[in-house]
């Protein structure tokens, strides 16, 4: 059944047929097969289960707010902010960018988002000043996959419903690799630009400081909101959301006056449609994962891999190998609705701190959406920038090196990570 379930959805994929058919039609086939007396109707159940989870509310929520402030003006006010404090820096401008995506990612939660709101203005100033055409597409496409890591992140959502882990603990946990992505990057950014003669910028006074703060102000406010009550207990992350959408109109319409309701209501259209697509894949994938459940898939498959008593780390790093994989050629959403249930019963057996896997999860699908061939971010990249596949791709490695060592790091020191969710939650 193994080969038939899995074989059946990768040659689906190898012929182009949407995500969706493949998730669905394997699990139907299988089940006709090897379960001929099963209910259909426990399908259309199971495809219920999968969207029925009240938390994810905050998908649609949160992803409204991001396309609502990409086509605002809070991205170019943050970008402006973050480089009057970089930009005399060597490589201030590339520093910038990554700065720029890890505070966007703090108010979008969307790597998509991020290379379209970030990318979009600081790209073509990046050439402008000297930086190779293909460093600045590289250094746009993986430092956008950092919105995945700070919260709030739709992977997190996806892992902790799947998981029935605290996607509260979750989004606190994301703060310190998403903070140690942002260094590896600069400190990358720093020594790469020694042999391109890039444009430094001269230091602003703190009276400059001062005023480009204080037009970043409110943008600012939305990880604030977010984090801020959760962190304090006063609102769920579904509640969050909410707030995130209410002050993103508030900012965007009312007081910045750079969108109107008609603008708004086309956002709130490409936000459905992007919400259908996510909310489709999250059915067919439940169907999936009951029936790897239900057929005891990973009784049969994990003591191979991973032995009578495997290790906390050898398991984790199992765990990553197979998401960085998966993510390398499907959906994030869709490697953690397979992938999940055959590693979750392990890592409780194991006594693994559930929220722990789920940042290094998180990490993989920040990863795969920045690695050849199907990363998200990869073709993102293309259609926004109107780069061919192999230019867009030629210089991704290095930092793709960077988001390596990240993920050991919190591998081999899992504090890096979880030292501010105990602080929070413990």
């Amino acid at each position: 059944m193994i080969v038939l379930l899995f074989g059946l959805m990768l040659i689906l994929l190898l012929l182009s047929a949407p995500m969706m058919v493949g998730l669905i039609v394997a699990p139907i086939a299988s089940i006709m097969v090897y379960y001929p007396s099963i209910d259909p109707m426990n399908l259309t159940q199971q495809m219920l289960a999968g969207v029925k989870p009240l938390s994810l509310v905050a998908v649609p929520m949160f992803i409204f707010a991001a396309d609502i402030i990409s086509s605002g003006q809070a991205a170019r006010r943050l970008t402006d902010l973050v480089l009057v404090f970089l930009g005399h820096i060597r490589g201030g401008l590339a520093i910038t960018a990554v700065a720029a995506c890890t505070v966007f990612g703090a108010v979008s939660g969307s790597c998509q988002a991020t290379v379209v709101a970030i990318g979009g203005s600081l790209r073509p100033r990046m050439i402008e000043d000297g930086y190779s055409d293909g460093f600045a597409t590289g250094l746009m496409i993986n430092a956008a996959g950092i919105a995945l890591l700070i919260p709030p992140s739709i992977a997190m959502i996806i892992y902790g419903v799947v998981t029935g882990s605290s996607v509260g603990e979750l989004f606190i946990a994301g703060i310190g690799p998403g903070l140690l992505v942002f260094l590896l990057f600069s400190l990358y950014c720093f020594f790469a630009v020694g042999k391109m003669k890039v444009k430094v910028y001269a230091k602003t006074s703190w009276a400059e400081k001062g005023r480009s703060f204080k037009k970043a102000l409110l943008a600012l406010g939305f990880p604030i909101l977010v984090l801020g009550t959760i962190y304090t207990g006063k609102a769920s992350p579904t509640e969050a959301s909410a707030l995130a959408v209410f002050y993103a109109m508030l900012v965007e319409v009312v007081i910045y006056r750079n969108l109107t309701l008609k603008d708004i209501y086309k956002i709130a259209l490409s936000t459905g449609l992007v919400t259908g697509v996510v909310f489709i894949l999250l059915a067919m994938g439940a169907v999936f994962s009951w029936l790897v459940g239900f057929a005891k898939i990973p009784d049969k498959i994990l003591p191979a891999i991973l032995g009578t008593a495997p290790s906390a780390v050898y398991l984790m790093l199992i765990i990553a190998l197979a998401y960085f994989i998966a993510c390398m050629f499907v959906d994030s959403v869709v490697a953690i609705m397979i992938l999940s249930p055959i590693f979750h019963p392990q890592v409780v057996a194991i006594g693994l701190d559930p929220v722990l896997i789920g940042i290094i999860v998180t990490m993989q699908a920040a990863i795969g959406a920045v690695s050849p061939p199907f990363g998200c971010n990869i073709f993102t990249a293309m259609a926004v920038f109107r780069q061919s596949y192999y230019s867009t791709i030629s210089k991704i490695w290095g930092f793709l090196v960077a988001f390596i060592i990240s993920v050991l790091l919190v591998i081999f020191f899992p504090q890096i990570s979880l030292w501010l969710r105990d602080l929070a939650f413990r």
